[in-house]
């Protein structure tokens, strides 16, 4: 591996898993429950990378974006979520992905998950679909903790692996992911497979950009 990166912190949904439909039959739940109409999955795929809040925010009725129906809607899609067993789970680990994780505890490099989904639905989305994987570093929303773009998370899973910006590349597929990582003073990489297009990861500042997993080796060093 490149001696200046010992350390990688990726993002979840649409970088390592491919949420989407789960994320939308988690929305369209609470919207449902509170009279509003509910959205085509794809809708979602340009609004989703903030946080349940913003989502439902984004979601409802413009009349109708308060914060209490934000914040109410937004508790209720987690509570959804939690209660999807990985078994029926729609959502799917993107091509190469497991194998490069695997690849790079096998040498010894720090990995982290960092996003703005719920901290325990978070973690039990890693447990459910990466076990064995352990990941140096967990770290999703909850009070306290400001989201992303807002680095202080980002920091907090810095200092849990004991390493620092420099030395650590942020892998994401949002304006969001890319944002974090300069704010951060991580290595900003944008992956091309997840919700957002090549041209918003590029204006968004991603140093580089890949299309497959195993293309991550370019940046870090080949196996």
């Amino acid at each position: 591996m490149n001696a200046k990166y010992k350390s990688v912190i990726f993002d979840c949904d649409g970088t390592l898993i491919d949420t989407l439909e789960d994320i939308a039959a988690a929305m369209n739940h609470a919207l449902a429950a509170h009279g509003f109409p509910t959205l085509r999955t794809e809708e979602y795929r340009e609004k989703v990378g903030w946080g349940l809040a913003r989502l439902a925010t984004l979601s409802m009725p413009e009349d109708a974006r308060t914060e209490e129906n934000a914040q109410k809607l937004g508790s209720l899609a987690s509570q959804f979520m939690e209660g999807q067993p990985a078994e029926k789970s729609l959502s799917k680990v993107y091509p190469g992905v497991r194998e490069l994780l695997a690849e790079l505890k096998a040498r010894k490099i720090k990995i982290a998950v960092l996003s703005n989904k719920v901290d325990s639905v978070l973690r039990q989305v890693m447990h459910d679909f990466f076990s064995p994987i352990v990941f140096d570093a967990i770290c999703g929303l909850r009070p306290g903790v400001a989201p992303k773009p807002d680095p202080a998370a980002a920091w907090e899973v810095l200092a849990e692996m004991g390493k620092n910006p420099h030395e650590t590349i942020f892998v994401g597929d949002s304006e969001v992911d890319i944002e974090t990582a300069k704010n951060s003073g991580c290595y900003p990489l944008g992956v091309s497979w997840g919700f957002r297009s090549r041209a918003t990861l590029a204006e968004a500042g991603a140093a580089a950009i890949i299309d497959k997993a195993d293309e991550f080796w370019d940046f870090i060093g080949r196996k």
